[in-house]
């Protein structure tokens, strides 16, 4: 199953982005993003190690990709991208009686480099998508009776995925 996962994750960044020099550092941070999934949905935890490493690896392939094209301004967008989305996040997990923990700030801003890189439709994509794919994801597991409403679940794989459709869409 995971490797079919991958292959979707890989595959549709390959044919989204084509020839965009920023590609290997989306690749390099889409299969940390796999391996930080796994863990989130095991063990309901977002480590600050593989958290960091997305981040680096990210930030890595944009510098390299703004060298390489010359457009170092990019990379304005891109922490432009990371201080909006930890701000909103942050804001988010500080209102009473929100589930969104630490963990889940931090990815999004990490998910905020890619995102401010591409440009501001696809850092607001990829804001609102973790949100409604999560809602569907808990309707359909209250629905079946799989969770109850104070269910504690996961949210990195629902801001991995809007993140993944944002790039993707945009």
């Amino acid at each position: 199953m995971s490797g079919a996962v991958g292959a979707v994750v890989f595959g549709g960044l390959a044919a989204a982005r084509g020839a965009d020099p920023a590609l290997p550092g989306y690749l390099l941070m889409a299969g940390g993003g796999l391996v930080l999934a796994r863990v989130d949905l095991v063990c309901l935890r977002l480590p600050d190690p593989l958290v960091a490493a997305i981040a680096l690896t990210g930030g890595a392939g944009l510098v390299a990709a703004a060298s390489a094209t010359g457009t170092p301004a990019r990379l304005w967008a891109a922490l432009a991208g990371v201080v909006l989305s930890f701000t909103g996040y942050a804001l988010l997990a500080l209102l009473p009686g929100s589930r969104l923990g630490y963990g889940d700030v931090k990815l999004a801003a990490v998910l905020g480099l890619p995102l401010g890189w591409i440009g501001w439709p696809a850092l607001g994509l990829g804001v609102l998508l973790p949100h409604l794919l999560n809602g569907v994801v808990v309707l359909g597991l209250l629905a079946a009776r799989r969770v109850r409403r104070d269910t504690a679940l996961p949210f990195g794989p629902a801001l991995l995925a809007g993140a993944w459709l944002a790039v993707l869409l945009t």
